[in-house]
């Protein structure tokens, strides 16, 4: 697929995707978000990506929902749901790779919930999140429900959702909702980083930690200890582990392959 409104590349280990549509806050229309799943497809199964980093070009992050599009005749709500949001948010929760989001911007709706489906969340400084859908009469879609009332419990997430007040990076940052400020700045340098760092780890590690993370949202306790036992194997069979051992051993730097 040739890609006119995400950007695309490699390097050292780490896909980075760049949400393209600076003129409109990189709100998604169908044709980046369908851009957007192409993409995550193709760092999950390229074996050269280690980590993926996403984020935004221009101002913003993501604005959530192009609304020009949304109230197109024809258009229905649901199915840009089904089509577009749940595709991707699904994707990077199940991406067996580490996933760094990089909020260079405003977070709003869609975008903010997108963020929050990441692994690691940076934002720089200025960023500000917003669950913005009880503006126009909607309720938070893209995992909203589900990821933001874990990260900051009932209360807080439902007067974010009713009051749509707008979050400062800072005090996502002390809520739990995101990683780590960062200086405007330096934002892409040490999201860069971060990325680099984790795609050079035990990623195969990385992706199992993530599933039992994933599994443990729904499960009691003996189920959570049998999950990691099962995963623990996994883990203690793959090629990381006797490296990460050995190298321990032999006092030296590992070189992990995420196998």
């Amino acid at each position: 697929m040739a890609y006119n409104k995400i950007n695309y590349s490699i390097s050292s280990g780490v896909a980075t995707i760049t949400l393209n549509r600076p003129d409109k806050l990189n709100s998604f229309d169908r044709e980046m978000a369908l851009e957007t799943i192409d993409a995550l497809d193709k760092a999950a199964g390229d074996k050269d990506v280690r980590a993926l980093l996403l984020t935004g070009e221009g101002r913003a992050f993501c604005a959530g929902q192009d609304l020009a599009e949304a109230i197109a005749p024809g258009t229905k709500i649901e199915e840009i749901i089904t089509v577009q949001y749940n595709p991707i948010v699904k994707r990077l929760r199940t991406l067996p790779k580490p996933v760094v989001a990089a909020v260079n911007g405003v977070a709003a709706g869609a975008g903010a919930n997108i963020a929050y489906a990441c692994d690691l969340t940076l934002a720089s400084e200025s960023a500000k999140f917003v669950q913005s859908f009880i503006n126009i009469g909607l309720i938070p879609d893209s995992g909203g429900t589900f990821t933001l009332p874990r990260l900051v419990g009932m209360q807080r997430a439902f007067g974010q959702m009713i009051l749509a007040p707008k979050v400062s990076a800072r005090e996502a940052e002390a809520l739990g909702m995101i990683w780590k400020v960062v200086p405007d700045a330096d934002l892409m340098t040490e999201a860069a980083a971060l990325a680099g760092s984790l795609a050079g780890m035990p990623t195969k590690a990385i992706a199992l930690t993530k599933d039992a993370l994933n599994k443990a949202q729904n499960n009691d306790l003996n189920a959570q200890l049998d999950v990691e036992n099962e995963l623990q194997s996994i883990a203690g069979r793959s090629h990381d582990y006797n490296e990460g051992v050995k190298a321990f051993l032999e006092k030296r730097k590992p070189e992990f392959k995420g196998e």
